[in-house]
């Protein structure tokens, strides 16, 4: 190795540095979005602002942000984070489905720029309070990104049937052992509630076939290191995306978009899985087949490898966008 030269380092699998954030397609997204001095953007998921800052940046101080996020905490530090670029900004603590409302409420009668970057921030998925991940050994089945909402993962997972359960594994997370993980939660909560992260975890395992040490093997292993999917993580995904009804949210933005665009306003969505990118994908053209959009992506814009490498978080994300009719 050359003198003086540090080897790169890959970031560490499924985390985040503690206190940072690296917005995904970053670079394509502001290719697409275009924002320009004096224009109104709206960042619909607000998180720790790393879509957000660069968007300030372009759209200047004659432009305006507006922000939501659901998470009241985030919210605030981002607010914090975002103070000192002394520009102007308003953010508001509401779900993406209330964007009509939160226009009308600063009216504001349209926006150049729509940006929805959908799912959980890293921030959020590294807090162990929430239990949103499979990596905390004991933390509260909890998955709340909303604090407000009544429903907690370990209440879902009290009340739902097996077959609503086993429908919403398939659909959500494409877990191929639906059927027989639902009916091993069914089973064990007859016995004993669930309640926390580590039995939710030890019972996929059991379902699968696999131990914890056979779960501490994968992580070692070649699959793991190339991104394929632990085996706990498309049922914590899709439990996750059940008490936030995250697939409903996303119905409501998608419908209200090309009202809430300007004429030649834009549209960008980034998904994470394949039941949100089906959602984004159909529904943009529907809006160009009805005249609502002039212009639609033709595909999904991925990760260059690069990104992947560097925070394979962005792996699976899809960017799909739109353009308003100008008339």
């Amino acid at each position: 190795m050359p003198p003086n030269k540090r080897p790169r380092r890959r970031r560490h699998w499924g985390r985040t540095r503690k206190g940072g954030h690296v917005p995904v397609l970053l670079r394509e997204v502001l290719g697409v979005l275009a924002p320009r001095p004096g224009q109104t953007a709206v960042d619909c998921t607000l998180g720790y602002g790393g879509h957000a800052e660069e968007l300030l940046r372009l759209l200047g101080p004659s432009g305006l942000l507006v922000g939501l996020d659901v998470d009241g905490e985030q919210l605030q530090r981002t607010r914090e984070r975002l103070a000192p670029l002394n520009l102007p900004m308003r953010l508001h603590r509401a779900n993406f489905r209330e964007l009509p409302q939160v226009l009308a409420g600063e009216r504001i009668g349209g926006t150049d720029i729509l940006l929805a970057d959908l799912g959980v921030s890293s921030m959020q998925i590294d807090e162990e309070a929430r239990g949103m991940h499979y990596r905390h050994k004991d933390a509260p089945l909890d998955m709340r990104m909303d604090s407000r909402l009544n429903r907690t993962a370990a209440d879902l997972l009290a009340e739902m049937p097996e077959a609503e359960l086993a429908a919403a594994l398939a659909e959500l997370s494409d877990e191929p052992d639906a059927g027989k993980i639902a009916r091993w939660i069914v089973r064990e909560r007859r016995v004993t509630p669930f309640e926390r992260t580590g039995q939710l975890t030890r019972l996929i395992l059991h379902a699968k076939g696999l131990t914890e040490r056979g779960a501490n093997d994968w992580r070692k292993s070649p699959a793991s290191r190339h991104g394929e999917l632990h085996p706990a993580a498309q049922t914590f995904q899709a439990l996750r995306m059940l008490v936030n009804d995250e697939l409903g949210s996303l119905r409501s933005l998608l419908e209200a978009a090309p009202g809430v665009l300007k004429p030649g306003g834009r549209v960008s969505i980034i998904s994470f899985h394949s039941g949100e990118d089906r959602l984004v994908k159909q529904a943009l053209r529907a809006g160009y087949e009805d005249g609502a959009y002039e212009a639609v992506s033709t595909k999904a814009i991925m990760p260059r490898p690069a990104e992947k490498n560097a925070n394979p978080r962005s792996a699976s994300a899809k960017l799909r966008w739109a353009r308003r009719a100008e008339t």
